[in-house]
């Protein structure tokens, strides 16, 4: 069983974010880069899976700040080998990242015909859970997202997974292989690694390094931002107070004087 899995590096969020000089990105030059947290748990996901059936786990991230610790991470978890793909820009789209990376898996040799193909459902800067769905289309391959249980049949070849749905309700999908899947959670939380384990892998193992070609498109977003801004600090909040009724009259009027209803 070949399993990739695809990382990506975010903004820390604990630290405070700031807007670049144009207005309409994220000033990624002196913030902390971390693990993007589904990624985390993707990573735990096909580590599982390696231990049950046995196989290979290829972890690979775009270049980033940050990233070569995360990839050594990586190395001391159990991955068999790391991969950082240089070339695209700082800041791409996730569909721009997706095409990058899907340009590597598709041509470079030892990640071509991977059985799994794995990354986490969303990150901070990917709400609407692109990236799986975006590689899986680059890939010309299945896709199955929200996904919080994975067990492969490589004699199939395939998987059966288990989908998340509102409410609490899990769907059980026989999925052919090759395959996308976009992990919400893993079956066991991500395992720690000491600090001295992966200073050791540091010495004695290495971070291949692959170049993808730029895109020749000028963006394949399709979303296009105008502005931003960061959030404003308003005044005192309002407590409605009374019986249901009486608050749920007030909130009405509240709404309508504000032309919301």
């Amino acid at each position: 069983m070949n399993i990739l899995v695809v990382l990506r590096m975010v903004p820390d969020v604990v630290e405070e974010l700031e807007i670049a000089p144009d207005g309409k990105s994220l000033d990624l030059e002196f913030g902390r880069m971390v693990l993007s947290e589904s990624d985390d748990h993707a990573l735990e996901q096909a580590l599982l899976i390696k231990e049950r059936s046995g196989g290979t786990v290829t972890a690979l991230a775009l270049e980033a700040r940050e990233v070569d610790e995360v990839l050594f991470a990586a190395l001391a978890k159990g991955v068999d080998r790391v991969v950082k793909i240089t070339g695209p820009k700082e800041g791409a789209t996730t569909r721009e990242a997706a095409h990058s990376i899907a340009q590597v898996i598709s041509s470079e040799p030892g990640l071509k015909g991977a059985d799994l193909v794995l990354t986490g459902t969303q990150a901070i800067n990917d709400l609407d859970g692109l990236m799986a769905p975006s590689l899986a289309q680059e890939l010309s391959l299945p896709f199955l997202g929200i996904v919080t249980g994975l067990v492969p049949d490589s004699s199939a070849p395939s998987a059966v997974a288990v989908k998340e749905f509102p409410r609490g309700v899990g769907g059980e999908f026989e999925v052919a292989l090759p395959a996308v899947f976009g992990i919400q959670a893993a079956e066991k939380p991500p395992r720690y690694v000491p600090v001295a384990k992966v200073r050791a892998v540091m010495k004695s193992q290495r971070i291949d390094s692959v170049s993808a070609a730029a895109t020749e498109e000028p963006s394949l977003s399709l979303l296009l931002v105008l502005e931003m801004t960061k959030p404003q600090p308003t005044a005192h909040a309002e407590i409605l107070e009374g019986s249901p009724e009486q608050t749920a009259s007030a909130l009405c009027g509240i709404l309508a004087e504000r032309g919301l209803l």
